[in-house]
């Protein structure tokens, strides 16, 4: 209950909670991936937990334990898969894409025919208004797991993040911290899919280290500036999303990218790149 004592309207406190850890936890994450030149993990973990929420309700149990279970699955196939078929990490994860997203219309479409009137609007766009505390909880303790991994394995990160093959060369456990990396980022888009969304999580995951990346030198300071941009901007949209009655999660995607166009057009980097020219 970090924010009750603040904000008395329970609704709006735990959207602003939810959507600060889920912030915290994608903004991270997505700094690792954005520097591997890996952001296709994103949109496929992202729809690996929207087809395992639509097992789960085509079952008629959890739909975000179900969620949960598919996307560390799918985090356990990509690196075997890659490894089985000699095919790059990227071509993998669009394989992985297609067959979760064709899954989840499937199974989607196969109950509405059914006529179980089944809305899949919460989990397309998210739903912050509708949370539940333990689902808060969950995510602020998602987002500590991913602060632990990064302060835990920072130099293995950075070397990773540089180049995977020197790395193993060099007789680091690569692998080990990859799919560490992997199962962090399948939990916390699986926990996510409720408050932001199958669509929209992969904004979350790319979009703020893409700003940090405009004004950063380094990889420590995309680490620090990549959460504070998102914190910033997901307490804006949450705040205007109750106060001029709008979808919180769209609004705040828009406002993401928005920055990140700011960002561009006033980015130290690009004067930089003006003058060299």
């Amino acid at each position: 209950r970090v924010l009750e004592p603040l904000i008395h309207n329970n609704v709006v406190c735990h959207a602003l909670e939810a959507m600060i850890f889920a912030s915290i936890a994608c903004s991270i994450l997505g700094v690792i991936i954005s520097r591997m030149n890996l952001s296709s993990i994103g949109f496929t973990m992202s729809h690996a937990a929207f087809a395992g929420a639509s097992i789960g309700m085509f079952l008629e149990t959890s739909a975000q334990l179900a969620a949960i279970a598919f996307s560390m699955a799918v985090a356990a196939l990509i690196g075997p898969v890659s490894d089985k078929a000699k095919m790059a990490a990227d071509a993998t994860l669009g394989v992985i894409f297609a067959m979760s997203m064709a899954v989840a219309i499937f199974l989607i479409s196969y109950m509405q025919y059914l006529g179980r009137g089944l809305s899949a609007g919460s989990l397309l766009f998210g739903d912050v208004v509708s949370l539940y505390r333990e689902e808060i909880y969950a995510l602020a303790a998602v987002s500590l797991l991913s602060v632990l991994f990064v302060l835990l394995f920072y130099k293995e990160i950075c070397a990773i993040m540089f180049n995977m093959k020197i790395a193993q060369a060099s007789g680091m456990q690569v692998k080990v911290v990859y799919y560490m990396l992997l199962f962090i980022i399948a939990l916390s888009v699986a926990l996510c899919l409720n408050i932001v969304g199958g669509l929209l999580i992969f904004v979350w995951l790319v979009t703020p280290a893409s700003i940090a990346s405009q004004f950063c030198f380094n990889v420590k300071s995309m680490f620090i500036v990549a959460p504070l941009v998102a914190l910033l901007v997901s307490a804006i949209g949450v705040w205007a999303g109750f106060e001029y009655t709008l979808p919180v999660a769209p609004l705040v995607a828009l406002l993401l990218t928005c920055t990140f166009g700011l960002a561009v057009t006033i980015s130290p980097k690009r004067k930089v790149t003006a003058r060299m020219h």
